[in-house]
């Protein structure tokens, strides 16, 4: 099952991002157990000064300022909280009688290799969660307890770890190490022998120069990402088909340091993050179950056809940043992804539309590319569209083929923003939800353009060369649905008429507009927003009636104007007088 806070960045369109280091810690579970919601805070007889102890188990010393490890601790506590302090070492006396304890946090302290002596944690035989997490350890304690299941120590100085450090600890699960100085001689070749359960590993931000080979056979998430990882040795993955997440973006693999056979075995892999490397071309091999597959940000200049063919289980390709030329996608690039909806293709080098799209393709990225022009069948078989971004391309309206739209019955959402159109695309599909047109150079509009848009909800043409007498009668009565209308940055003169009566925002900011007469939002009853700032209204030019009727009205900008104007709005039952900017 892939880990749903991957899929969440990719379904907000975040295809650049993936885990941070502090969505890493977030992961983690709750170091300390923490009482029911609810539960009256108490101390048990016994609890140290200061500290809470909400049960004889549990004591809770986090955040005091503490210099000091805290002594008279009980034998029996099992979940000792020392977060937050600045601590610089451990007392080996006083640890030592703690033979019970299960968890030790210690995060976010100042404790360093030499304040932490091997012998520390020799007494603790029940241990199983360890957090050192933001210290200042340069080594790794040379032995902790087999009993450990997660143990923590982000954050720090480590060069060096060594063979007990992590190894023969049947019961680890996870293991986090990033943001470490630790390099491939710092991590010995059987740093995780007898540790064979270990599912979590995270050794991002470090050192690396190759991936560590002899790394534990059940690990399902490996972070790797933002080293200085060049190579994959042989085999070095062979074992781990049970891994299902890889990260090794931002490192500085090229095409030579990975063999054909580097991810052949991951039988189980569902996503996989090369981005930000020195990649030339689509690495082979790639195993057929993979998900999500992130290539942006490298230097591939051409998708051949079988590269692909096998990862016949993707939804995810991301493509961007690269230097794709649309010559250089051949027509079957994706012909056997038949489960890919999300493709992003979005600042290369593609001239045209690429040829043969997924023909089940959801969601499609274009922007910031050099297309030119749009033909009556690049979309043709991609009928299942529902997103399509051509923004910040070199698109002029007459290059937009009439017919280029037809098959698209199910898309929803199209921005052509930062274009060079003079006129709205002729035959948008009724299907149409949001349309982005802002920063063109539209100067006109008409009810053909728009016609059959009744599920239309918002229309975005700011920053264009909009003037009244450009807008034909009649432009609205299609849009029966339209909730948000963005004209602002436009040269109009007054507040378009026969607005829809569905409106419900409508920005205007930054025209020309010096007059508000009683009529202006007549059509209009259920406005909500209206954004007037930085027109060239003046009080004596505004109708006291202009308002009157919109029972809704909850913001009005009329900042920036000549004159200040205040605009009453209805609340709890009575008019109030807001000041200007409300």
């Amino acid at each position: 099952m892939l880990c749903g806070g991957c899929l969440f960045l990719l379904l907000l369109n975040v295809p650049d991002g993936f885990p941070s280091e502090s969505q890493e810690s977030d992961e983690r579970p709750s170091v300390v157990p923490q009482p029911p919601p609810g539960t009256p805070a108490r101390n048990v007889p016994g609890c140290p000064a200061n500290c809470t102890c909400p049960a004889e188990e549990t004591v809770d010393c986090g955040g005091l300022d503490l210099h000091l490890f805290p002594g008279n601790l009980s034998k029996s506590i099992q979940h000792l909280s020392l977060q937050n302090n600045r601590l610089q070492e451990l007392p080996c006396n006083e640890l030592s009688r703690l033979a019970h304890l299960k968890t030790l946090n210690l995060h976010n302290n100042h404790i360093t290799s030499e304040g932490l002596p091997d012998e520390a944690f020799e007494s603790l035989q029940a241990l199983q969660y360890i957090y050192l997490a933001n210290n200042q350890l340069s080594d790794a304690p040379q032995f902790l307890p087999s009993t450990l299941r997660i143990v923590d120590m982000a954050a720090n100085r480590l060069t060096q770890l060594y063979q007990l450090t992590f190894g023969h600890k049947p019961g680890l699960r996870s293991v986090y190490l990033h943001n470490n100085q630790l390099s491939n001689i710092g991590l010995p070749f059987d740093a995780f022998n007898g540790s064979d359960a270990v599912s979590t590993l995270i050794l991002s931000s470090n050192l690396l120069t190759y991936l560590p080979q002899n790394l534990p056979p059940a690990v399902v998430r490996l972070h790797l990402q933002n080293n200085r990882i060049s190579r994959v040795p042989k085999g070095a993955l062979n074992r781990h088909w049970r891994l299902r997440e890889l990260y090794l973006q931002n490192n500085n693999l090229t095409n030579d340091g990975l063999d054909p056979s580097t991810f052949s075995k991951l039988k189980s892999l569902e996503y996989l993050d090369l981005s930000n490397n020195n990649l030339t071309e689509v690495p082979s091999g790639l195993p057929p179950n993979v998900v999500i597959l992130h290539l942006g940000r490298n230097r591939l200049s051409a998708l051949p056809p079988e590269r692909l063919s096998r990862v016949r289980g993707l939804q995810y390709l991301l493509l961007q940043s690269n230097t794709l030329t649309a010559s250089g996608v051949h027509p079957e690039a994706f012909a056997r992804l038949r489960s890919l909806h999300t493709l992003h293709l979005y600042n290369n080098r593609l001239e045209s539309v690429p040829p043969g799209l997924p023909r089940r393709v959801r969601s499609l990225m274009l922007l910031h590319n050099r297309i030119a022009h749009i033909g009556p069948h690049d979309f043709a078989a991609t009928y299942a569209l529902a997103e399509l971004n051509l923004s910040y391309n070199r698109l002029y309206s007459a290059h937009i083929h009439r017919l280029a739209f037809r098959k698209l019955r199910r898309l929803e959402t199209v921005d052509l923003s930062g274009n060079r159109l003079t006129l709205l695309p002729a035959g948008l599909p009724s299907s149409l939800q949001v349309l982005n047109l802002q920063k063109n150079q539209i100067n006109s509009l008409s009810s053909e353009l728009l016609a059959n848009l009744t599920r239309l909800k918002e229309l975005h043409l700011a920053h264009n060369r909009l003037r009244i007498g450009g807008i034909s009668p009649g432009t609205w009565q299609e849009l029966q649905g339209l909730k948000l209308l963005d004209l602002s940055y436009n040269e109009l003169s007054y507040v378009p008429p026969d607005l829809p009566e569905s409106l419900e925002h409508l920005y205007l900011q930054h025209n020309r507009i010096a007059v508000l007469t009683a009529e202006a939002f007549l059509t209009t009853p259920n406005i909500r927003v209206v954004a007037l700032r930085s027109n060239r209204l003046l009080a004596a030019n505004v109708s006291a009636e202009a308002f009157a009727d919109l029972k809704q009205l909850e913001v009005v900008d009329t900042t920036g104007n000549p004159e200040l104007i205040v605009v009453p709005l209805p609340q709890a039952g009575r008019w109030v007088r807001p000041q200007a900017g409300t």
